[in-house]
């Protein structure tokens, strides 16, 4: 009898001896993956109009998840990474003021203010051909002040801009009796934090981290599993999952109002092991622990929508779309569901009320210190995953948990356009056909969100002044800088010694199965190569400038 163990070697030629032998491509995704290569780019064709020459690009594909492209996922957690730093500890205002307008454009803008005066003088004499001149007049005389470089867009005049916009539905603004008052300061325009002297007179700005969490739906084990899943508030915690954004912009509302000035941040949503969301801010400046308690207890949402305690359609008996009302009927009776807005109107309490746990966690930090880039580091961790891989699933209580999770978000509304709507017995804003509960395809109701569906990484308007093209020039200027490249240098040709204009470029899609379209191989094998002699390149240059620059 013959008897083999584990430590045996596979026989040489055997299907196993093949399969324990490295894969070739497998390796070459690898080493793109290692030198930051995308392994999935984008075709573009482009051709020059002047010579007809055509060439093929690799455009990365920009994918932020780890599962799509791992290089560009970690590329785009390193820009916000820098977005993240270059905000936290400023200590200038990142917006300036505005230059002052242009005689100009003072003159451009009166001349207008004449001709609404003179159209309006010309619409009440029915002088209907002046007024068609006039706002010709003014059309153009707009385009002349975007053109001289003013922002923005005044009020237009004539045609559907006389027409009263739609009513728009008002509740109540008045704070619920259940919620403690905070005190209301006026907003100062100041994004920058306080500063404190210390006793060595050495001047410190600190910045802080906070992280706000959800309330609880019932006990949980280690693992983030329920203790009793009968009693675990399912729906509640889909709930709060779907309305966690608009329950964060109150927060920081409250905040400003309570502080007494402008507060800025940049955050992270990301799950718990209970699968419910939080999320990590790195805020500018420092407020009171007990202000931050304070607001956060007293910050609510509320959601004034129709109830949906009663489940009055199933799967089975669904509503059905009618061609000639444009509407959905009851499958039995034929008789149209209420309108969206006729369910409001009789809506007189909010069907949910979102609102933050009693846990608020906030630790002063301060600018270029180890903690500072653990905390960044920690902040945008889990921004290259998808919501449901953050934890792993190692038990089944664990993943019984995220499927009950998941079938409650299946069937929660989301919107006024959510056509879970029919499952309550209500038609949908804007209803169409081909609607039915629990297929709406939104992102909240994914598996792979998990009622995260909005943005994951939330951040104020003056928080580093940069939109994340600005930190992509950035790092591009920067490189330029390093390697002495000019940033005209590649852009505009030089013609008889003058700097000519650029040659102009005609771009499409390629496809991979053109014939000037090399394998996927071959192009990840040029773009690897071309990025390590890139690094060396860049690794060289900044030796040199080491070398030049003397040290203190």
């Amino acid at each position: 009898m013959i008897t083999t163990t584990p430590e045996a070697q596979p026989r040489p030629g055997s299907r196993l001896a093949r399969l324990l032998t490295p894969s070739t491509v497998d390796a070459l995704k690898a080493m793109a993956e290692e030198h930051g290569v995308c392994t999935r780019p984008v075709l573009l064709r482009r051709t020059d109009l002047a010579t007809g020459q055509t060439e093929v690009i690799d455009l990365p594909c920009g994918a932020t998840r780890e599962d799509k492209c791992k290089p560009c996922a970690k590329r785009a957690r390193r820009l916000r990474q820098q977005q993240c730093r270059e905000g936290w500890h400023r200590t200038d205002e990142p917006l300036p003021e505005p230059d002052d307008p242009t005689d100009e454009q003072r003159a451009m803008l009166q001349l207008r203010s004449h001709f609404v005066f003179e159209r309006n003088r010309a619409e009440q004499l029915a002088e209907w051909d002046q007024v068609a001149e006039l706002e010709a007049g003014i059309g153009e005389l707009d385009q002349a002040i975007i053109a001289s470089g003013m922002r923005g867009r005044l009020a237009p005049v004539g045609g559907d801009a006389d027409e009263q916009p739609a009513k728009r539905r008002v509740r109540s603004t008045r704070r619920r009796q259940d919620a403690p008052d905070l005190p209301r300061l006026k907003v100062a325009p100041t994004t920058v934090g306080r500063t404190f002297t210390g006793r060595d007179g050495h001047v410190f700005q600190p910045s802080t981290f906070l992280t706000l969490t959800l309330d609880t739906y019932g006990r949980v084990l280690n693992d983030g599993s329920p203790v009793n899943p009968a009693t675990y508030d399912y729906r509640r915690a889909a709930w709060d999952a779907v309305h966690f954004p608009a329950l964060l912009d109150r927060f920081w509302q409250n905040l400003r109002r309570a502080a007494g000035w402008n507060v800025q941040y940049f955050g992270c949503v990301e799950p718990q092991r209970r699968l419910a969301p939080h999320a990590h801010f790195a805020m500018r400046g420092t407020v009171s622990r007990d202000l931050l308690r304070r607001v956060a207890a007293a910050t609510y949402h509320q959601v004034w929508w129709p109830p949906t305690d009663v489940i009055r359609y199933q799967d089975h008996n669904a509503p059905v779309w009618e061609p000639d009302l444009r509407q959905y009927v009851d499958p039995e009776s034929r008789e149209p569901l209420p309108t969206w807005e006729d369910a409001l109107d009789e809506v007189e309490e909010p069907v949910h009320v979102a609102r933050f746990g009693a846990q608020v966690h906030a630790e002063g930090v301060l600018g270029g210190t180890p903690q500072a880039d653990r905390l960044i580091g920690y902040l945008t961790k889990y921004l290259t995953k998808s919501v449901d891989t953050c934890h792993a699933m190692t038990t089944d209580r664990q993943t019984a948990h995220l499927e009950r999770f998941w079938a409650e978000l299946r069937y929660t509304p989301c919107s006024p356009r959510c056509a879970n709507w029919l499952r309550y017995g209500v038609q949908p804003k804007n209803a169409r056909p081909n609607q039915s509960a629990g297929r709406c395809k939104a992102k909240v109701h994914q598996r792979t969100t998990l009622g995260m569906g909005g943005r994951r990484v939330l951040v104020s308007r003056q928080w580093s002044g940069k939109t994340l093209a600005d930190h992509k020039a950035d790092t591009r200027a920067w490189v330029r800088a390093i390697l002495g490249i000019s940033e005209a240098h590649d852009q505009v040709p030089v013609v008889d010694g003058q700097p000519g204009k650029p040659a102009p470029f005609a771009w499409e899609m390629a496809r991979n199965d053109d014939p000037d379209v090399p394998p996927l191989q071959h192009r990840l094998m040029r773009s690897i190569s071309a990025r390590i002699q890139q690094r060396a390149q860049l690794r060289a240059a900044m030796d040199r400038e080491r070398e030049v620059t003397p040290v203190g």
